[in-house]
């Protein structure tokens, strides 16, 4: 009377009464394998399964005491992880992330305490080249001089630069500064930190010229260029946590007008 369905996958391995078909390696394949190749990779996921098998069966055996709470841990992490997949299912879905200026502005105006510096900022040019540089003196007027074309032509022999950092108009960290060039680390940041400030040094190899145009000390606030990227993600940030109360919030009502939930 009755008709059992037979199983005609074929395994590939067993742990006790667990088995490995072969439509479940099917996914580590690929075309671009070789057969040779195909039976390695074969081989190494099924003796991973199988190790993994007898783990976790040895922990089973061995930690019964602790299956509750393993189960509620399980519970809990399958509970997260779907609410955290329609969280992010929605706020792809939803999230406004179009940013503008005036945004921006405001919110620079607004929060600009939570922008202050926890190291110097600085706006220089600098250049690195070997001393055995044929137009060493051109390169050092180039330099040197405030005139917009001599810059053009400075960029335009870059290639006798072993390193070089020529756009004054953007703030960098003091710290990257020198991490680019170590030799300026032994001298006093007072020194080098000058509005304005020109300083040429030299090792046994190389010339280094940097001209600093302007300082921002510590605790100063950051100014808003510098910080534009860091607001960008601050204000999606904020968005995001107003759409997912909004969410939850329109959950509850809804619910709570359907009479889905009580509380006693």
């Amino acid at each position: 009377y009755f008709t059992l369905k037979s199983d005609n996958r074929i395994p590939v391995a067993r742990v006790h009464d667990t088995y490995l078909y072969k439509e479940d390696i099917s996914h580590i394949f690929n075309n671009e394998l070789s057969q040779q190749d195909s039976l390695q990779v074969a081989r190494s996921y099924i003796n991973n399964w199988v190790r993994q098998q007898l783990l976790l069966s040895k922990a089973q055996l061995n930690l019964t005491d602790r299956s509750s709470e393993f189960e509620e841990l399980i519970d809990a992490y399958r509970r997260d992880l779907y609410i955290n997949s329609y969280k992010e299912a929605v706020v792809q879905e939803y999230l406004n992330t179009e940013i503008s200026d005036d945004d921006i502005d405001s919110f620079y105006q607004n929060n600009n305490q939570n922008f202050k510096l926890n190291e110097e900022l600085v706006k220089l040019k600098y250049i690195k080249f070997s001393k055995d540089v044929l137009n060493k003196d051109e390169l050092v007027r180039l330099f040197r001089s405030s005139k917009r074309s001599d810059l053009d032509t400075l960029h335009a022999r870059e290639l006798f630069l072993n390193s070089h950092h020529l756009n004054v108009s953007i703030w960098v960290k003091y710290s990257e500064f020198i991490s680019v060039a170590p030799i300026f680390k032994g001298d006093p940041k007072n020194q080098l930190l000058k509005n304005n400030n020109f300083i040429q040094k030299e090792d046994s190899l190389s010339l280094y010229l940097v001209a600093v145009k302007d300082v921002l000390d510590r605790n100063e606030i950051a100014p808003k260029s510098y910080v534009v990227p860091t607001i960008r993600q601050m204000i999606l940030h904020q968005r995001k946590l107003l759409l997912l109360r909004n969410i939850e919030e329109s959950l509850m009502d809804d619910a709570n007008k359907e009479e889905h939930f009580e509380i006693y």
